[in-house]
């Protein structure tokens, strides 16, 4: 903070904390963050920048001003973790596109870790076997 930091302001001093994670944001600083990540990707989409990290000279050069806001009001880790989410989720949706144009059959799958009632009103799950001969047929 440095020899002027006792002349900064208590906003201004926590907004530094929440930036370098000394403490976690409250439910208000978050929601401004999230307000600025989205206004900040919007940006990204119009200049058609998927990958803010890879392009980041790009970014803040077509984005400068929201880029600045999303870097002061979400902590440090947080932007790295959002930017990197974006491209992540950009990436599942091109997957998710490509598997319908090729005529995938989509599953509904859940995943749980408790212990299933042995009689569900559904019969009892398939086993690993029926699942890979499922499977099979579908290939042929």
């Amino acid at each position: 903070m440095g020899l002027f930091s006792s002349f900064q302001s208590e906003e201004a001093k926590r907004a530094e904390e929440v930036r370098t994670g000394a403490v976690a944001p409250d439910r208000s600083e978050r929601r401004k963050c999230w307000e600025a990540r989205d206004a900040y990707f919007g940006c990204l989409d119009r200049n058609i920048i998927a990958d803010a990290l890879k392009d980041d000279a790009k970014a803040r050069k077509v984005c400068p001003a929201e880029n600045q806001v999303f870097e002061r009001d979400c902590a440090a880790a947080w932007v790295k973790y959002f930017k990197q989410w974006r491209v992540a989720d950009l990436q599942k949706k091109q997957r998710i596109a490509q598997l319908e144009a090729e005529n995938a059959i989509k599953m509904d799958v859940t995943t749980t870790f408790a212990d299933q009632p042995s009689s569900s009103p559904k019969g009892p799950a398939p086993s690993k076997v029926d699942l890979q001969d499922m499977l099979a047929s579908r290939r042929q």
